[in-house]
């Protein structure tokens, strides 16, 4: 059918509208009078179904609708639509989009929550590790204190060999997967046999997760119940529609797994399946009791990852991401996943990114950008290098190498070549300039500062800006930027425009007064907890202060880790403070174990902790 759109819409000098529909961009045309109209001949029916508009600014989208247009068309011919810009209906809402979380678009809204890995979760029917069915009982004590938002660590699956370095949730194999460790045995037809039993019972007594054992055994129940009730499964409708709607990543993840581990690819098929119904049921159950889920999205995937594998031409293969010195890691830090190409995702429009958000929304109302920075540029270190202090931003103007010498600069100590530009070179992070003389060491300074912190500027923002309002239209989940460490100067005005939630810490201070749209934090999984402020073990009563003045703050959100929120109780606190932290950056073999030394149900049978928790959250009034 042939389909014309026309929209009333007065815009500025250099701007256009477009149409946006199954994730292509229609360009429109202007007519006298602020109308704007496109033809499209031989268009589907099925693309009336969600659409919206977009203004364009120099190829960046600069505006966006509140919510998307729904229209039925089931006939031939042709059809002509009105259409009207759709604003915010909501006075005071200040952001662009409309959340699937209605809560978060109430103006002045102001939240608190707890940040805990899945893993972390204990519970007297788990197997030495957290899993999905964990959550519920976990968001009965969130409900019971006033909280309102769950956050957890990334939970796509990182089995590689199932050993420690397995561990580590922010390298996954697959970027659409989720992590089997989660799965409930007993609800996928496991039998809870004496040696199950015996096993679960080892598993619970330790203090920590045992990744490897608990992984192993978990696969070797997995294949059993398959072999027992796979095939029954495989014939239920339930389990056909999730194969279908999920083939786009499914088939090779479950392809990928079978030639790696030597077993059928349906077993994968199935494995899925059963987490994604016992993760829906735990997130439908958190919305029932007014708890919304925020997910967190990892800035990296594998280099052995089913993406990498399925499509090479999205990485720089030759280059491993990581980050400059700071806070955690004085040699800076290498995370071992490649970094993106980012010109060869913009040729289908980051179609990858999309369905990757997407599948990630069917379980989280908001999610944390894992390092935003890397959305504006990445650090990168060149293959075979390991160190952080031999990186180099992507992407970047270096300075060629006639500019170096007409400056009086030598190249050896101060800078390192681009690995892709021959002849052209970026200021190392690190440089030495023990051997200048004055003169020379004020000019590198000079360059040094200006590369660093202004030189990119409009470009950085620029490239932030041609990818992050697409990808961000693409779903109704709450943005959040984890936006620490060396930040560009218009990192905050870019996410100021596209209403990303900053990350606030008062270990790491920016400068400025903690702003509404933010999340404040007291401690995140690369630090101690807040007893070690400073290497002293707090007291309670100051713990209890500083959760205090986090809460009052004007922050939307506050979120801080269980461990924090134990800290204020001497009765239910960790006896070690030290044993808290879940992950040191600058450790390249950290494993990933921290675990709740009590249960979900010790937490709601202790009614003096509770209260003190739902106080402190009622009295900020949040």
């Amino acid at each position: 059918m042939t389909i014309r759109f026309r929209i009333e819409y007065h815009t500025r000098w250099g701007e256009s509208l477009a149409l946006v529909a199954d994730d292509k961009e229609y360009p429109m045309s202007y007519e006298n009078g602020g109308f704007w109209t496109l033809t499209l001949p031989k268009a589907p029916a099925s693309l009336l179904k969600d659409y919206f508009y977009v203004v364009i600014e120099d190829g960046i989208w600069t505006r966006t609708e509140w919510s998307h247009h729904h229209r039925s068309a089931d006939r031939a011919g042709s059809l002509d639509v009105e259409d009207s810009w759709v604003d915010c209906p909501i006075p005071g809402c200040p952001f662009p989009r409309e959340h699937s979380a209605a809560i978060f678009d109430k103006p002045g809204y102001r939240g608190a929550g707890t940040a805990i890995p899945v893993f972390s979760l204990r519970s007297e029917k788990g197997f030495g590790v957290g899993e999905f069915r964990d959550i519920p009982k976990f968001v009965d004590w969130m409900e019971r204190t006033g909280q309102s938002v769950l956050q957890l660590l990334p939970i796509n699956d990182t089995t590689r060999k199932g050993e420690w370095g397995d561990s580590y949730p922010y390298s996954p194999v697959s970027s659409f997967a989720l992590h089997p460790i989660y799965i409930h045995l007993p609800e996928v037809g496991v039998k809870e046999d004496a040696a199950y039993k015996k096993a679960q019972k080892e598993l619970n007594a330790l203090p920590a997760v045992d990744y490897p054992r608990v992984v192993t055994l978990k696969v070797k129940y997995l294949r059993e119940a398959y072999k027992a009730h796979g095939e029954t499964d495989k014939k239920a409708a339930a389990y056909k529609r999730f194969v279908k709607e999920n083939a786009y990543w499914l088939d090779a993840y479950a392809e990928f797994c079978a030639k790696r581990d030597g077993v059928e690819a349906d077993f994968y098929r199935w494995v899925q399946y059963h987490l994604d119904k016992q993760l829906s049921k735990a997130v439908e159950y958190a919305h029932r009791h007014g708890v919304y889920l925020k997910g967190d999205l990892p800035i990296g995937v594998g280099r052995d990852s089913v993406d990498a594998a399925s499509f090479p031409q999205l990485y720089n293969l030759d280059s491993s991401a990581g980050a400059p010195p700071d806070f955690f890691a004085a040699d800076g830090q290498n995370w071992g996943f490649p970094t993106y190409n980012w010109d060869e995702m913009a040729k289908d429009d980051y179609a990858w990114w999309k369905a990757r958000l997407r599948t990630m929304a069917k379980y989280f109302d908001a999610f944390r950008i894992d390092h935003i920075l890397g959305f504006f540029r990445i650090w990168e270190i060149p293959l075979p290098h390991k160190s952080g202090l031999l990186g180099h931003f992507n992407p970047a103007m270096p300075y060629s190498r006639d500019e170096i010498v007409a400056a009086g600069l030598p190249i050896v100590g101060l800078f390192i070549e681009d690995p892709r530009r021959e002849g052209w070179f970026h200021p190392l992070i690190t440089p030495d300039t023990s051997a200048l003389q004055p003169w020379q060491k004020e000019r590198f300074d000079a360059i040094y500062t200006d590369f660093f912190f202004h030189r990119h500027n409009d470009f950085w923002a620029r490239n932030a800006m041609r990818k992050l309002p697409k990808l961000l239209s693409c779903t109704r989940m709450l943005a959040c930027g984890e936006d620490l460490g060396m930040v560009p100067d218009c990192v905050p005005g870019v996410m100021d425009h596209e209403k990303i939630l900053s990350l606030e810490m008062q270990r790491m201070e920016k400068g400025r007064p903690w702003p509404y749209l933010s999340v404040v934090a007291t401690s995140s999984h690369d630090m101690t907890s807040i007893r070690l402020w400073n290497g002293e073990d707090k007291a309670p009563e100051e713990c209890r202060r500083i959760l205090k003045e986090h809460l009052d703050s004007l922050s939307m959100l506050a979120i801080f880790p269980l461990q924090d929120w134990l800290s204020m109780d001497a009765t239910l606190r960790w006896p070690n403070p030290g044993e808290e932290r879940i992950n040191d950056p600058a450790d390249p073999d950290n494993k990933w174990r921290w675990r709740m030394h009590l249960t979900t149900d010790r937490l709601l049978d202790s009614p003096a902790f509770c209260t003190q928790v739902a106080t402190l959250i009622k009295d900020s009034n949040r």
